[in-house]
């Protein structure tokens, strides 16, 4: 028996040939922001035109720049970026050829980067016009899934509506299958997706995130989700000193530093706080400045008369490092140490 056919409501028809084409035949104009109009694209001959005239060159510096590590990552975007260049100089050749699948499977532990690569991913598409408007919509399961007969239906295309046009981000999608609950109404949920992945690409990139040993499960009992996914990029872990640099990033955006002897007491709690329970690199380091943050503040809210500097409000302190009860576990797990302490709420 055939599929329903799935319509949402708000979304660009898919008429044949390139995303440009689309585009102009569903009667859609870019936005003049992101200089994809079609009808200025005809004259550039050149990768630099291309780049220069939707400055989707500007945002892959960004994210060389801003992102730090991640170097498998950032090189398999940049071949994304590429071929949408070169497939527009194509197009203003006349070289027709069917649009490219650009749906994308982001797998990876938590706080490697990966919501924030599909930010920077959606920027891109949109300013080479292979999306309407370049927003990203982030979504995990109960986004998508009702409890009951005839709510799944709904909940998802209206997800699918708000991210028309743009980046739909399902986190977690392998939770999206459950096999081992007959009631369960993921598969419904899928059935939709998969419908909406094929028939209006032109209008919606998805990109499925998760963990890898998960994804890898979920694609392996979902064969149609898999062939729809056309890139595969796994978001390793951060090494230490990348961590470090993070760190060091924050602090800077939220003008703050490291006084002395801090810098070196942070890099320390992170080589401890890696091979604890829940480690979420760049996650996890943001969340322990955080904690610093307000241990400096407690240390300079109890001295009440004193009259700060700058330097003493900006400051973060050797000591307001060390009394993460990281370093405790630490010492309690030393060979001749003879303390205990509690790891599960490790910060």
């Amino acid at each position: 028996m055939a599929s329903p056919k799935y319509t949402i409501p708000g979304a660009t028809p898919p008429p044949a040939g390139n995303a440009a084409a689309n585009m102009a035949a569903a009667g859609v104009q870019p936005d003049s922001a992101s200089g994809a109009a079609a009808s200025d694209a005809g004259g550039m001959r050149t990768v630099n035109q291309v780049l220069a005239h939707s400055q989707a060159g500007a945002v892959m510096d960004e994210l060389e720049r801003d992102l730090i590590g991640l170097a498998p990552v950032k090189a398999r975007i940049r071949d994304i970026a590429a071929l949408l260049v070169i497939d527009k100089l194509r197009m203003n050749l006349g070289l027709q050829a069917q649009a490219p699948s650009l749906h994308m499977s982001f797998t990876g532990n938590p706080g490697t980067g990966k919501t924030t690569v599909a930010l920077r991913m959606a920027e891109i598409l949109h300013r080479l016009g292979y999306v309407r408007k370049g927003h990203l919509v982030a979504v995990t399961r109960d986004d998508l899934v009702g409890q009951y007969i005839g709510h799944t239906a709904p909940k998802t295309k209206e997800v699918l509506k708000k991210a028309m046009g743009g980046v739909l981000f399902i986190d977690e999608a392998y939770y999206l299958y459950r096999p081992d609950n007959e009631r369960d109404y993921g598969q419904e949920a899928i059935e939709i997706l998969l419908q909406v992945m094929e028939n209006q690409r032109d209008d919606l990139v998805v990109i499925l995130a998760g963990y890898k040993d998960r994804m890898d499960t979920f694609f392996r009992s979902n064969p149609g989700m898999s062939s729809r996914i056309a890139h595969h990029l796994d978001f390793p872990d951060y090494p230490q000193s990348d961590l470090l640099r993070i760190a060091d990033r924050m602090l800077e955006q939220q003008n703050y530093r490291f006084g002395p002897g801090a810098r070196a007491a942070f890099e320390e709690y992170i080589g401890y706080r890696i091979g604890q329970e829940h480690f979420a690199n760049a996650r996890s380091v943001r969340n322990a400045l955080d904690r610093a943050r307000l241990r400096q503040a407690s240390r300079l809210f109890a001295d009440r008369d004193r009259v700060f500097t700058p330097e003493d409000l900006t400051t973060i302190a050797e000591p307001d490092i060390r009394a993460s009860r990281v370093f405790q576990i630490a010492a309690a797990r030393s060979p001749d140490s003879t303390h205990t302490a509690d790891p599960r709420h490790a910060d």
